[in-house]
């Protein structure tokens, strides 16, 4: 790497390094060529220059007027070919990774801090464990031993006729059948682990700027040790090699364990019930080796955080081969004793012995409420007013995230128990030649329809909240813009799409109601199918009518929908997967949810921000240091938060020389209340501190981008806006046709970007080396400087 640039005498060329954002872009669009060369990079993420310009810095007198523009494209590193749009089936992953990085800001509080991320990795388990158990429920209970097992549901199905109990072949045991279907979970978790591994190597595995330092045992995780170096700037955080091979493990052995749990419980109990030629000693001691084999997992998971001060290159040899390689091979053993010759043994009911779905529902709602409980903690030890919820967001998020794997997988069950049953309704005994999947995934789906109707309210709440702010913002526009004869059409809907964007600022409070109704209905859920032991339908019967039939059309509704919401999501992967607009589209999702490391869960979708900030911090300071020259970082969106990111990232000496232009940028808006721990004021304040001079440009149109919000404590104002969008009322001299209103889009195109950009240039070029030493006075003196040079 580079070394940190040194002061220099002559100010050099100037360079614009231009960052996109959401959703992706070509080169040949950021730098409105369609000729352009790739300077640096691969064809996953590369820096690119107009062909014009790639042998500027040997000619600086033609650009003495504009800076050098070029381009960090890494669209590919999200939305590029179509096999990233099956990512989409691992949501939930994403979303309890994300809530491991909304702890509320807290200092002095170590172990709270880790007990925080243990939950959260707790609850991540137990994603992986309910994926698993639903594949189990799929291809072990329903099809190996309910539809197998019954002649009037395999006779249906020609491809189940060598599993069919009645037929009476070898495979017709129901241990061997289930010792056969055992392969479909085992690959399920095999798969997640190759892309685990296969996506860190591809993608993670960058270095930091600054170089490596010894590994030690520190597992404090994100506990702040240097005030004046946040978390975002600390040498190991883009590079957790460690904790993503531990937890890769640990999931993995969760998986396979799952599934040994599932083929060795039926078959044990088996024994117990009945004196066979299979002595029950056997099935005893694979169930004590899966009781260790499980408090293994939960001590690896529990053990260790993320350790960001240090580089987390070192590897547990022993927990990331021995304990995937114990799980599997425990589950081998489980299938040999399963298949074993059991003449008498027949296959009725559902698959006895398995309580994962009741156990991993009620660890979930366990978890989470204990990690609202710490979460409180943390916020009461520093509150702070922006922050989302008073500090339960990211118990909220990791309530949703439960949520979000019981659609999936109890989705998956529900449509294959219909497609295997043919025209019976399972479990409701009408007609239905197998009993379907457990009752508790029933009573799940039927709280659904009763959480849309809880959403109608103030869903409706908010669409006239919207409508009234429109209807208040119609005189502000019309004063705005200082019309003589205003059009009526075209103020309300200038005003229309300010009130819309403002939305966004809600999605705290829909987020926490759908968390906390979630939260209640699914304890109900568990309640009633632990009291019933029936599903809804069934369980209703006996009361008034009007009970009886909201009872079944709430079953049945919720069956449908939930079984509809997991097509949706396989339709739109395959639809991605062809087009690649669609891709883009689904693109912008992962843009968001995929910028913070996999600190939770090893199988989500995985972190691009791990390659592009050391790509584009190394980029800054080998340019800076050659050149000797000024540079302004330019970031629209989320390329803004990747920006601020990398700049945190660069040694100090670098950092002088580098001026940070954001535009559209959701810094604050979204990072800064969603993640104070990381984007709070007080790290703001230090980055504006820290960087020679910052812009950030912002509408009210927008819904995503807004106000860094520093106030002039911080030194020179950050912010510039809300610039004026359309840029022209109707129709001028000038503009002969109508101006459309930007929002988030094309903020370049605005005259105030070139000034602004200009201004930090111009802010930039008095670095010398006597001045070097005083930039707290430099920053003193900026406001009274020349207008439009604030930065």
């Amino acid at each position: 790497m580079p070394p940190p640039t040194q002061a220099a005498r002559s100010t050099g060329p100037a360079l614009e390094l231009l960052v996109h954002g959401v959703g992706g872009t070509t080169p040949q669009e950021m730098l409105v060529d369609p000729r352009t060369v790739r300077v640096t990079g691969d064809p996953t993420a590369a820096i690119y220059r107009r062909s014009g310009d790639i042998d500027a810095e040997r000619h600086p007198e033609r650009y003495r007027d504009r800076p050098i523009p070029e381009a960090y494209c890494w669209s590919n590193l999200t939305s590029g070919n179509g096999s990233r749009a099956l990512w989409l089936l691992l949501l939930p992953f994403m979303v309890i990774n994300l809530a491991h990085w909304m702890r509320p800001a807290a200092t002095g509080r170590p172990r709270t801090v880790r007990l925080y991320g243990a939950l959260v990795r707790l609850v991540a388990l137990s994603l992986t464990v309910l994926l698993t158990a639903a594949a189990c429920e799929v291809a072990l209970d329903l099809t190996a031993w309910q539809c197998a097992g019954v002649a009037a549901c395999s006779d249906q199905r020609s491809w189940l006729g060598f599993l069919s109990a009645a037929q009476g072949g070898w495979w017709s045991q129901p241990g061997r059948r289930l010792a056969l279907a055992a392969l479909v979970p085992t690959a399920l978790v095999g798969l997640l682990w190759y892309l685990s591994n296969r996506t860190w190597s591809a993608y993670e595995s960058q270095r930091p700027l600054t170089g490596t330092v010894p590994d030690d045992d520190d597992s404090a995780g994100t506990v702040p040790a240097e005030p004046l170096r946040p978390a975002l700037g600390r040498p190991g955080f883009w590079f957790g090699r460690r904790l993503v091979a531990r937890l890769r493990a640990a999931h993995t052995a969760a998986g396979f364990l799952t599934v040994t749990a599932s083929v060795a419980g039926a078959a044990a109990r088996h024994d117990r019930a009945a004196a066979g030629s299979v002595p029950a000693v056997y099935g005893r001691v694979i169930e004590a080796l899966l009781v260790l084999g499980g408090l293994v997992v939960l001590w690896v998971v529990c053990r260790r955080g993320r350790s960001e001060r240090r580089l987390d290159n070192r590897l547990d040899r022993a927990v990331t081969t021995c304990l995937p390689g114990f799980a599997l091979t425990l589950l081998v053993l489980a299938s040999v004793h399963a298949a074993w010759s059991r003449p008498g043994w027949a296959s009725s009911g559902t698959l006895p012995g398995d309580v994962t779905f009741p156990v991993v529902t009620l660890a979930q709602g366990a978890f989470v409420v204990a990690l609202a409980a710490v979460a409180w903690r943390l916020y009461r030890c520093g509150p702070e007013p922006r922050t989302v919820m008073r500090g339960l967001g990211g118990p909220s998020v990791a309530m949703l995230a439960c949520a979000l794997g019981g659609v999936m997988t109890g989705g998956v069950a529900q449509r294959v128990a219909d497609w295997l049953d043919g025209p019976g309704s399972p479990g409701m005994g009408r007609s239905a030649v197998i009993d379907g999947p457990p009752v508790l995934l029933s009573w799940q789906a039927s709280v659904i329809p009763v959480l849309l109707v809880l959403l109608l309210l103030p869903g409706a709440a908010l669409g006239v909240r919207t409508y009234l702010a429109a209807r208040r913002l119609e005189p502000a526009v019309d004063a705005e813009y200082e019309e003589r004869r205003p059009d009526p059409a075209r103020t309300k809907q200038i005003a229309r799409t300010r009130a819309t964007a403002a939305l966004t600022d809600s999605a705290p409070g829909i987020v926490g109601l759908v968390s906390g109704a979630s939260l209640l209905l699914g304890a109900g859920a568990v309640g009633g199918a632990w009291a019933s032991g029936q599903v809804p339908g069934l369980a209703m019967d006996g009361s008034s009518p009007f009970v009886e039939s909201v009872a079944e059309a709430a079953q049945s509704t919720g069956s449908w929908m939930i079984g509809f919401g997991f097509l949706v999501f396989v339709a739109c992967g395959r639809r991605a997967y062809r087009d690649a607009s669609a891709r883009r589209t689904i693109g912008i999702l992962w843009d968001v949810g995929t910028f913070w490391p996999r600190a939770a869960h090893p199988f989500a979708p995985p972190c691009y921000a791990e390659r592009a900030v050391p790509d584009l911090a190394s980029r800054m300071s080998g340019w800076t240091a050659s050149t000797r020259g000024r540079l302004v970082i330019s970031g629209h969106s989320q390329g803004s938060v990747l920006a601020a990111s990398a700049v945190w990232q660069l040694p100090a000496g670098t950092r002088r020389r580098v001026a940070l232009l954001t535009y559209g940028s959701p810094i604050e808006r979204l990072y800064g209340r969603w993640f104070p721990a990381y984007f709070g004021p007080a790290q703001l304040h230090g980055l504006h501190r820290s960087v020679h001079c910052w812009r950030n440009l912002w509408r009210a149109t927008d819904p995503i981008g807004g106000e860094i919000r520093l106030g002039e404590e911080s030194g020179p104002e950050v912010d510039r806006g809300p610039l004026k969008d359309p840029l022209v009322y109707g129709r001028t001299l000038e503009h002969p046709l109508p101006e459309p209103v930007l929002g988030h889009s094309d903020y370049q195109a605005d005259p105030v970007f070139a000034q602004e950009r200009a201004a930090l240039l111009e802010r930039l070029t008095p670095l010398l080396p006597q001045q070097a030493d005083e930039p707290r006075q430099e920053l003193r003196e900026a406001p009274g400087g020349p207008p439009g040079t604030a930065g």
